[in-house]
């Protein structure tokens, strides 16, 4: 693993018209993500590759504005020897508006992919593959056309909201990456985060985990996920009764129990619903919470691991712990990365930007798993702050004479060294301490207020 990161960047380095990301993002995988459409492209400075270095640069700059990644761009064309572009951003806005939306979405799967493949084996899971699934919402300009596709909350008045996306993310349980993404509208038919999930089971794998929260419980999730041969490791809803005095007893608070199948949704069609069994035999576990603090005392947890010997009770308790992770990864994406405001004006914009953050996102978490590799600790012990903070500042030394093993040997040590604090049993008010600017909530377009003040 340390080794092709090495000659990632020894290869980068020699690339005159590269940038940064060149060392973390290969220019192949960029054009092979392009396919035909690079043959079509127009372009003499902002090519394929630069222009999708430059939209790296730019999703993980401090303002996130099109000003500052061209400026990038300038300084490491002129630490190349090179002549400098304008520092007008309209040539990087038209390349990056003509980057096709299967480049983005295909780059996310690749470099989540390969960081997750390249895994040591005692990161797994008693052997499997689990994949952390959880979704979210994110905000955008408000534009008519993204208020047409992403439209705002029904309970905002017009011109007083932004429009809204539900967004769906697998993380790689091991590292941490994102596997492969999905983004919707917020409000409607099948837009919730079970839905968007199911357009992704191609993803699964025989003997994968899927981790989750109860909003994945639903008979139709679990069973389509074994038809794959995943299993499934997720929380009972709420309105489902649990009587452990009726199911088969396999030890204190642990039994299995049939599902029978529900009636067909409207969404699946009689084939799909035909090929699925006419019952599910789950295992049912009491997971009692002792952490003072914690907002839930007990929960119940379904799983399709049966064999109650390979997959102990307090195994299973301790895997469901750790579904919070996926909650930290989407606060690493939305508040760390501010992705929780997307700044494009229109929809395919849009997309390309939430999938552009995942990439550059898996490709600071793939360097992390170097440095935790390497130091012979977990990735998920490692900031992801901090790594993004070390990666920022290292970056720049490629344009210099410094030796690349060298650079790498630090850039590694100085990630690993910036260490999570392990408090997974702190106790923390649901409060804060800073308070807001006291304004009033907008409650009609700016425009009213205007021609009241004239």
């Amino acid at each position: 693993m340390d080794l092709a990161f090495r000659n990632a960047v020894a290869k980068a380095r020699k690339q005159q018209d590269g940038l940064y990301f060149a060392s973390l993002l290969p220019e192949h995988l960029i054009l092979d993500a392009f396919g035909k459409a690079r043959d079509l492209w127009q372009g003499w400075i902002y090519t394929p590759s630069v222009t999708v270095w430059v939209f790296l640069s730019q999703c993980l700059s401090a303002d996130h504005s099109c000003r500052d990644a061209v400026a990038n761009l300038i300084a490491w064309r002129l630490a190349g020897g090179l002549r400098a572009c304008s520092a007008h951003s309209g040539a990087y806005c038209t390349a990056r508006d003509d980057v096709p939306e299967e480049v983005c979405t295909r780059l996310t799967r690749e470099t989540g992919c390969q960081v997750a493949e390249a895994a040591p084996a005692d990161w797994l899971w008693l052997g499997h593959r689990v994949l952390n699934v959880d979704g979210s919402t994110v905000t955008m300009a408000d534009t008519p056309a993204n208020q047409a596709e992403y439209p705002q909350l029904s309970s905002q008045a017009a011109g007083c909201g932004f429009p809204i996306a539900r967004i769906l993310a697998v993380f790689c349980l091991a590292t941490g990456v994102v596997l492969n993404a999905a983004i919707g509208k917020y409000q409607g038919k099948r837009t919730g985060e079970n839905s968007l999930f199911r357009t992704l089971h191609d993803l699964l794998r025989e003997g994968d985990v899927t981790l989750s929260d109860r909003y994945f419980s639903g008979w139709f999730d679990i069973a389509l996920q074994r038809q794959r041969g995943a299993h499934v490791v997720v929380r009972k809803h709420q309105k489902r009764a649990t009587d452990f005095r009726t199911g088969q007893r396999l030890g204190h608070d642990d039994q299995l129990v049939c599902w029978a199948r529900p009636q067909r949704p409207t969404w699946m069609t009689p084939e799909q619903y035909a090929a699925l069994p006419a019952e599910l035999v789950l295992r049912e576990l009491r997971v009692r919470v002792a952490q003072k603090g914690f907002r839930c005392r007990e929960i119940i947890v379904v799983t399709t691991l049966l064999d109650a010997a390979k997959y102990t009770a307090s195994e299973i308790a301790d895997l469901y712990r750790r579904r919070w992770q996926a909650e930290l990864n989407l606060r690493s994406l939305k508040a760390v990365m501010q992705m929780d405001q997307l700044r494009c004006k229109m929809p395919h914009r849009v997309r390309n930007e939430f999938f552009v953050h995942l990439v550059a996102y898996n490709l600071i978490r793939g360097v992390m798993a170097q440095a935790a590799a390497k130091k012979g600790v977990e990735p998920w012990t490692v900031s992801f702050k901090g790594a993004l903070q070390t990666v920022h500042a290292l970056l720049p030394l490629l344009a210099t004479t410094i030796a690349t093993d060298d650079w790498c040997d630090e850039l590694l040590k100085a990630v690993a060294s910036h260490v999570v604090g392990d408090r997974p049993d702190r106790i923390e008010p649901r409060l804060i301490k800073r308070r807001p600017k006291n304004y009033k909530l907008l409650q009609h377009p700016r425009a009213h207020y205007k021609k009241q003040a004239a």
